[in-house]
């Protein structure tokens, strides 16, 4: 662990990648066509170190009853992510069907690689996995013996250098996919000992137990907010200081809302380089920046509300709206906390019917029971405190992924040599 914690040092430090495209070359280093590598590792296609397998696509191929609830596994593309096979929501094919299959039979460490609708993911099948097959969707690849460790291959798989492979191949066309033979074509920069492949696939493999940690870690406090947010908005558990009983009242008591008129982006043409988000109260809540300078929306903190979904986002910073469908709600006095009203919205399970606006008709009508303004300000206190714990570790995850990209790009270029 100490050799990847020195490695993560050096890469964190700043020290600008060589371009591709320079002139210069330092000694012991060449110029190829995926750029600078050790001049002692040679760039190799798939094909020459590689077996690759494709499903049976005869008559033998599993018919729609040939599923069963318990059987053997039959993995497609929405099983493989990540160097993992899901076996959430598996297939499953009966043993005869299974025996018919003429190819496309998994084997303990196989590479499974979608080669079309979720193009460049993949999986690794575990020793402990057993029998399997796979879709025409998937390819199977299997390193020649002593030519390339599994692990290496499995980091160039999720690697920019990959990712660019497969632009080449496959990035013009209207649904990019690829065959087996264009992966095959795949140029590998190859170090020339499995003891230096099996190195940097291990310093790869600590960074991935360092992000699975905290996934695993981000998903246990999101757990610990969930629990607490049941109990806390709810009355069930009070803080301590605070006792007697709540007042019901309506959403419409507590919010007052404004259209988003005077607050509507003119144009389109977002860009990053702009200072303005622009906003929806749905999933993807940011849809890009604006320049516009005028009808910014910043009467701060607010809630924006989808009048036909009812999603909703709570907001912090001055905004751009982009749909006449949203609600801006805000506080009707001084003594609503809006952040806790938020959250209590958050535990509202509302069926949506008819297509129509729901604020006026609907969802303000809906009734709650709420705390005296010094316990909402003390409960809302005690959410954000957990949100910015959540905040400050998702960052540091977000960070560890961007290094282990970093690391990626050194290590399999040679730039940062192991052995």
């Amino acid at each position: 662990m100490n050799a990847m914690t020195n490695l993560v040092g050096w890469i964190s430090a700043a020290h600008p990648p060589i371009p591709q495209n320079t002139p210069h070359v330092r000694p012991g280093y060449k110029q190829t066509e995926v750029g600078v590598i050790p001049e002692d590792w040679r760039l190799t296609p798939l094909e020459d170190i590689c077996q690759f397998e494709n499903g049976d696509r005869s008559s033998n191929y599993p018919s729609p009853n040939s599923f069963v609830s318990d059987g053997i596994p039959f993995i497609n593309a929405g099983h493989v992510a990540d160097g993992r096979i899901a076996l959430s929501a598996m297939s499953y094919i009966k043993p005869e069907s299974y025996h018919r299959l003429g190819g496309g039979k998994v084997r303990a460490g196989d590479i499974l690689f979608c080669l079309r609708g979720s193009l460049g993911k993949f999986g690794v099948v575990s020793d402990g996995f057993g029998e399997g097959a796979i879709a025409s969707s998937l390819v199977i690849i299997r390193p020649k013996p002593f030519s390339l460790i599994r692990g290496y291959l499995s980091c160039y798989l999720s690697s920019a250098l990959c990712k660019r492979m497969i632009e080449t191949w496959a990035g013009g066309a209207a649904q990019p996919n690829l065959g087996a033979r264009d992966l095959g074509r795949f140029m590998l920069p190859l170090p020339p000992s499995q003891a230096e492949q099996r190195a940097i696939a291990t310093a790869l493999s600590d960074v991935d137990a360092l992000l699975a940690a905290q996934d695993k870690l981000i998903a246990k406090k999101r757990d610990i907010k969930q629990a607490a947010m049941q109990q806390l908005l709810t009355g069930k558990q009070r803080l301590p200081g605070f006792s007697g009983e709540w007042e019901v009242k309506r959403l419409g008591d507590l919010l007052e809302y404004e259209q988003p008129t005077k607050y509507l982006v003119k144009d389109s043409e977002y860009s990053d380089d702009n200072d303005v988000p622009v906003l929806t109260a749905g999933k993807t809540f940011v849809l890009g920046y604006t320049n516009e300078e005028h009808g910014i929306f910043n009467s701060l903190p607010a809630i924006i509300f989808d009048d036909f979904t009812t999603a909703n986002k709570y907001v912090t910073f001055p905004f751009k709206a982009k749909s006449s469908a949203m609600k801006i709600l805000k506080p009707r006095d001084a003594t609503v906390n809006l952040r806790l009203v938020f959250e209590m919205m958050q535990l509202i399970k509302f069926q949506l019917g008819d297509h129509k606006r729901y604020w006026i008709s609907e969802f303000q009508n809906i009734q709650m029971e709420v705390p005296s303004a010094a316990e909402q300000t003390a409960i809302a206190a005690v959410l954000s405190d957990m949100d910015t714990e959540l905040t400050a570790l998702e960052q540091q995850r977000d960070k560890t992924r961007a290094l282990k990209q970093g690391m990626m790009q050194e290590l399999l270029t040679g730039r940062i040599r192991l052995v």
